[in-house]
């Protein structure tokens, strides 16, 4: 693993943003870290890149502890964030000829391509560029040295989709043998790309896998009745968001078998004329099991 962080604690005061929590990212992975608001995403990001210390539990970032990262560690790791320092009185010129000296790695050739798909306008101060432009020049700093991991954290924060897909496109284009651990609400950007995925709710880990594993075991689950849907109390708890329209009664299966779903439907309901399952996209899954977490329904 890339990354292994285990019973990781972080309080400030008497608020413990992260409460135990514990993931690994495999190597080569584009690994997407998802949660609401306040979750605890950056806060994760922050403790594994030792920006800060957490208050109990390790983490080890490419085989090191986290909290002794060395230059050479640290010369093998890309980071970008929406809120990334950069010397803004520096053109974007200037900044890249800057970073070049302290990394051995650094491929100017890829340093041309990139910001020739990226368009960075070379002589303009880095504080004279916008939002967007920023997190473009945060990137093309981050890929040309060829970095072993590279950390995204909500990189898409305040993007137009058009420059979103963009960052993306070139991220993916230069990828190579990297590691990506990517925190992001855009979820539909990183969709695509990631190969496991990690929710976060509350500092507490809920689970980690496979994309593929993921999205085979929730479903989009719609039954059609013979007469008007009337939910009987008692469903599974692995039934989220239970709607009915008419004779339609429809849920998201978070625990999903074809056989046990069939067993479930027999037992639960009657008259049933046809049933219908359905794939999830990334953001209705991460839309479901939030609202299930805010109302203390999540199934373990």
């Amino acid at each position: 693993m890339i990354i292994h962080a285990e019973n990781l604690h972080k309080a400030f005061g008497r608020f413990e943003a992260l409460c135990g929590l514990s993931l690994s990212v495999p190597k080569g992975s584009v690994f997407a870290l998802i949660g609401a608001n306040g979750a605890g995403k950056t806060t994760t990001i922050k403790v594994l890149m030792n920006l800060m210390r957490p208050s109990s539990g390790s983490a080890t970032i490419l085989g090191v502890d986290s909290r002794k990262l060395s230059p050479r560690e640290r010369s093998n790791i890309g980071y970008v964030s929406e809120n990334q320092d950069m010397p803004g009185r520096l053109s974007v010129a200037q900044y890249l000829h800057y970073l070049r000296a302290f990394y051995s790695t650094w491929d100017e050739e890829l340093e041309k391509t990139v910001l020739q798909q990226l368009r960075l306008p070379m002589e303009r101060k880095i504080k004279d560029l916008s939002h967007g432009m920023r997190l473009k020049m945060a990137l093309a700093c981050a890929l040309p040295f060829k970095p072993q991991l590279l950390v995204l954290d909500e990189p898409f924060s305040g993007l137009d989709p058009l420059i979103r897909e963009e960052f993306m496109e070139q991220l993916l284009i230069q990828a190579g043998e990297m590691t990506i651990l990517i925190s992001s609400h855009e979820l539909s950007d990183i969709e695509a790309a990631a190969t496991h995925v990690a929710y976060i709710e509350q500092g507490r880990l809920l689970f980690q896998e496979g994309m593929d594993e993921l999205c085979a075991r929730i479903r989009e689950v719609r039954v059609t009745l013979m007469d008007a849907a009337v939910p009987p109390a008692g469903l599974p708890a692995h039934w989220l968001g239970v709607k009915t329209l008419g004779s339609v009664i429809s849920f998201v299966d978070v625990q999903f078998s074809e056989e046990r779903l069939s067993a479930q439907l027999a037992t639960q309901l009657e008259g049933i004329r046809d049933v219908q399952v359905h794939p999830v996209a990334l953001k209705d899954i991460f839309t479901t099991l939030a609202r299930a977490a805010q109302a203390g329904k999540l199934p373990a």
